[in-house]
């Protein structure tokens, strides 16, 4: 077994969910859970099929994001392994439904953060071991960190 990483690529701004899952009427799906949850949404969505032809299994609404989730899921090229490329909206605003799609096993991770994917590859395939999300933490917030993460959830409007 070799373990090796993969980069996700995508511009900063985009949020992600990157998740498991295990049957191809996944791609269908998602996308309706998508379109029902947050209508006029923008995402582009991949499936790595693990059985079969094994081929990447795509869909969305924009058509940029979409190939960019197809070259993302062609890089990982793990078994069962989706990826949600999502603009101008928040992951919290859809993972719920995501989790709740029948297919849907696991979420690795939901973030705009640079991610290294972690692979486990075999002779038989690849498999996501974990993720690598964003940076090392560099310490523990103090008073007036507090106030600020509190400020800052109510300028965009996540408390009151």
């Amino acid at each position: 077994m070799e373990i090796k990483t993969v980069k996700i690529e995508k511009p900063e701004e985009l949020n992600f969910i990157l998740g498991h899952s295990h049957f191809i009427k996944t791609v269908e799906d998602i996308y309706e859970t998508m379109v029902n949850t947050v209508p006029g949404a923008k995402f582009g969505l991949a499936f790595c099929e693990s059985s079969g032809p094994c081929l990447v299994r795509y869909s969305g609404t924009d058509d940029d994001l979409v190939e960019l989730a197809k070259k993302n899921a062609y890089a990982l090229s793990a078994g069962h392994s989706f990826i949600l490329l999502m603009k101008d909206m928040f992951p919290i605003n859809v993972l719920n439904a995501i989790k709740n799609v029948p297919e849907v096993c696991r979420i690795f991770c939901a973030t705009a953060n640079p991610v290294e994917v972690l692979i486990a590859e075999t002779e038989q395939g690849r498999g996501i071991v974990g993720v690598v999300d964003g940076f090392k933490t560099k310490g523990i917030e103090t008073e007036a960190d507090i106030k600020e993460r509190k400020e800052f959830l109510r300028v965009i409007g996540y408390k009151q």
